[in-house]
């Protein structure tokens, strides 16, 4: 038990009472009648022994010192304590908290000393300017000693004893680190598609400002100024929320952020200032304050898909966003929020948190907000005839007597694709319910930039590009033809090995994850080129080494000799689906893991594609080619049922041929034609995966062999020289920017 020195000099805290200072058996006669409290307060020392006994006696699971908080008892926030034998007390001094010296109050007869073979204290356990008490009596001493100098801790320790979480993670600076001082745990981030566009969002050279004070010490203030008013108003006039009233009582209203950014065109030019008002979303309780809240949005493929249509169809697209698109959606709850700056309060000298408002509408930031916005689009959408379905529910499809019309929507960004005629009419119908911005012919939508030739419609991301290497300071460095080294067939001698025992991790000054995201952003949007070298260094993110920091400065010189490289969507091509699938056998032979790869093209360009580790452990390249057309098989069910649906929805035909899929491996494509039949050879393999022999039985694919060099999903299986390199890319429509230009944009077909 501690006691502060200033309530009780006696114990230790003035030197003139230092020959006072003495034991105190709380097992002593009388004690409980000096004073009434007496009786009450040992019940609640002997409750706080009792609880420190239990806690000692919990697994280093229970004791994790991020989940400690400052407590309400006094004796909870001194200095932590460690074991010491039973029965015995020490005190070791580690320098004041303040400065002040060690008070030397006890008396020589009263100290007890500790041998050296008794006291077993982890040297690594000492935090410095601290007092660690030592105590390890688990049944409670009727003897106690007084610390001499209790002081009140200040917040959560930084260390307790035993081991615990952080000794495990591995961090590394991310890169906005000076700006946020954000880091990732390499042990606990997933690498995936919403990580790397997180990442894509932070490349950002100039970036956005976080708050309102940070606006203020800008150059450009006037025009957030002029932004947050233009947000206040749109907010009043739309009547979001009610007028400032008293906060009723057992209500928590939600907080609210000011959100600014900046808006930007294909060339990553400022346009428009933009201020946002924010409700603190995660401050809602589910159940109470929102039900539902799925939304859709329209996947990268689909909008490939439209791109390529709408060239094969000679038809326009234009581009239109939604102003606060998310206030037009209604609440299925009653929700009230902080009253928001610059909206003043009935009495200014009272407390603001005295008063909330109610929202009467939805607000960005709440969890339901993309919900309701959807539902109101849709239904106004279907009112005015347009149809869609489950496969892909963001885009609506009306036809007319002079064709059709295709509205696409992500979010609040809405692609019309049509005709003259029809596109006027859907803008029409836009512009008479919500208010909208008509932004002209698509070039720059979801992060992508489009260039419109006669001959097609070219879909890029070089400003993107130059935005990565310029973040990572790559952007002068000498480029390459390849993404990758060829891998060596030595497991030794492979640069993208696993880590070795005893070789040294990146540090945290290399933000190895960040230029995986980043990375993984790119290639899943439009650089299928690089989706292999991706995937093989991303499986590396918890142990990354140099070896896998040279692979991504590898991939960062060979983009910044292809930063025009991009996707060539051409008229007058086939439009019926094609796809090609392979695998690469034992890709990751540390853990007997094959790779599989695949791309279905439209047009004669890729729409979708794959490269990832199969999660099963194939005991022959036909079991591994059998895996890869399986999961290459269920990709096309999906695009078959979306293809379909578009083209009928349209009247412009259906698909009824099966789709190509080819396979270079013969045996798998004997296989798929008989189906499953046990032998000593197959009676491993799950029958499931023989699923793409249903569907070439339904007349849905049919698997044709194809020679291995002109697989073109070997882009997604394996490292490959220049020459057969060069042979895939141009295969699946990828051509540079500089070529559509110098040939005035029409066919570079060889």
């Amino acid at each position: 038990m501690y006691f502060q020195r200033g309530s009780f000099p006696a114990l230790g805290g003035d030197l003139y009472h230092k020959n006072e200072c003495r034991e105190i058996n709380w097992n002593a006669e009388g004690i409980s009648y000096s004073d009434p409290r007496t009786m009450e307060t040992e019940h609640q020392v002997q409750r706080l022994i009792d609880l420190q006994n239990i806690a000692n006696n919990l697994p280093d699971a229970f004791t994790n010192y991020k989940g400690v908080v400052k407590s309400f008892y006094p004796a909870r926030n001194v200095p932590e304590r460690v074991e010491v034998p039973n029965k015995t007390t020490q005190i070791i001094p580690l320098g004041s908290k303040r400065g002040r010296g060690n008070s030397k109050v006890q008396d020589k007869k009263q100290k007890k000393v500790v041998n050296e073979d008794q006291l077993s204290v982890d040297v690594n356990h000492l935090v410095t300017n601290q007092y660690l008490l030592e105590r390890f009596d688990l049944i409670p001493s009727p003897v106690m000693r007084i610390n001499t100098e209790a002081g009140t801790s200040e917040g959560p320790r930084s260390i307790v004893l035993g081991n615990h979480d952080d000794l495990l993670r591995v961090d590394e600076i991310a890169i906005n680190y000076i700006g946020t001082g954000e880091s990732y745990d390499r042990n606990a981030t997933t690498v995936d598609i919403f990580f790397s566009e997180q990442i894509a969002e932070t490349l950002q050279s100039d970036p956005d400002p976080k708050s309102m004070v940070e606006c203020k010490k800008r150059s450009d203030w006037n025009k957030w100024k002029d932004a947050i008013e233009t947000e206040i108003a749109s907010l009043t006039k739309r009547e979001v929320f009610s007028a400032v009233l008293p906060t009723p009582p057992g209500v928590h209203p939600v907080g609210y952020k000011w959100v600014f950014v900046r808006k930007r065109n294909e060339n990553n030019e400022v346009v428009r200032y933009k201020a946002r008002l924010v409700a603190q979303g995660f401050t809602q309780r589910p159940g109470v304050d929102f039900n539902e809240t799925y939304s859709p949005v329209m996947s990268g493929i689909t909008f490939r898909y439209l791109i390529s249509l709408a060239v094969q169809n000679r038809l326009s697209m234009q581009l239109m966003d939604v102003v606060t698109a998310y206030l037009y959606g209604s609440l299925d709850s009653k929700i009230y929020m902080k009253v928001p700056d610059g909206i003043s309060i009935p009495n200014p000298e009272a407390n603001r948190n005295m008063f909330c408002v109610k929202l009467q509408k939805s607000l960005y930031g709440l969890k339901q907000s993309g919900r309701m916005w959807y539902n109101r689009l849709s239904e106004f959408l279907k009112h005015k005839g347009y149809t869609n379905n489950d496969d892909c529910p963001c885009v609506f499809i009306k036809k007319s007597v002079t064709g059709f019309c295709i509205v696409s929507v992500y979010v609040d960004d809405i692609n019309i694709i049509g005709n003259e005629h029809d596109i006027n009419e859907a803008r029409h119908h836009l512009k008479a319910e919500f208010e909208m911005k008509d932004l002209g012919q698509t070039k720059f939508c979801l992060g992508l930039q489009l260039e419109h030739f006669s001959s097609g419609i070219f879909v890029y991301q070089a400003t993107y590009i130059q935005k990565m290497l310029e973040k990572f300071n790559m952007d002068k460095a000498y480029p390459c033809k390849t993404p990758m080294v060829v891998r060596s067939l030595e497991v030794e001698k492979d640069p993208f090995r696993p880590r070795e025992e005893g070789e040294k991790i990146l540090g945290p000054e290399l933000p190895y994850l960040s230029a995986i995201g980043a990375l993984m952003y790119l290639a899943n949007s439009t650089r299928p080129d690089i989706a292999f070298a991706v995937n093989l260094l991303a499986r590396h993110s918890a142990a990354p080494t140099k070896r896998h920091w040279v692979g991504v400065k590898t991939l960062f010189r060979y983009l910044n000799g292809t930063r025009d490289l991009g996707l060539f969507y051409r008229k007058n091509q086939d439009q019926n689906l094609l796809g090609y699938t392979d695998a690469g056998y034992l890709s990751d032979p540390h853990n007997g893991k094959s790779q599989t790869g695949f791309v279905f093209l439209n047009g004669g360009t890729a729409i979708s594609w794959k490269s990832s580790k199969q999660t099963l452990v194939s005991t022959s390249t036909n079991h591994s080619e059998i895996i890869a057309l399986y999961e290459a098989s269920r990709e096309c069910v999906w695009l078959r049922r979306m293809v379909d649906h578009i083209l009928k929805s349209c009247g412009i035909g259906a698909l009824d041929a099966p789709t190509i899929i080819f396979e270079d491996n013969a045996a798998c494509v004997v296989q798929m034609e008989s189906g499953y039949i046990k032998s000593n050879l197959t009676k491993h393999i799950t029958p499931k995966l023989f699923y793409p022999h249903e569907l070439q039985k339904n007349g849905e694919i049919e698997i044709l062999q194809t020679k291995s060099c002109d697989n073109l999903a070997d882009l997604f299986t394996k490292s490959l020289p220049y020459s057969t390199f060069h042979k895939c890319i141009e295969g699946i429509g990828m051509v540079r920017l500089r070529d559509l230009q110098k040939s005035g944009g029409v066919s570079l077909d060889t």
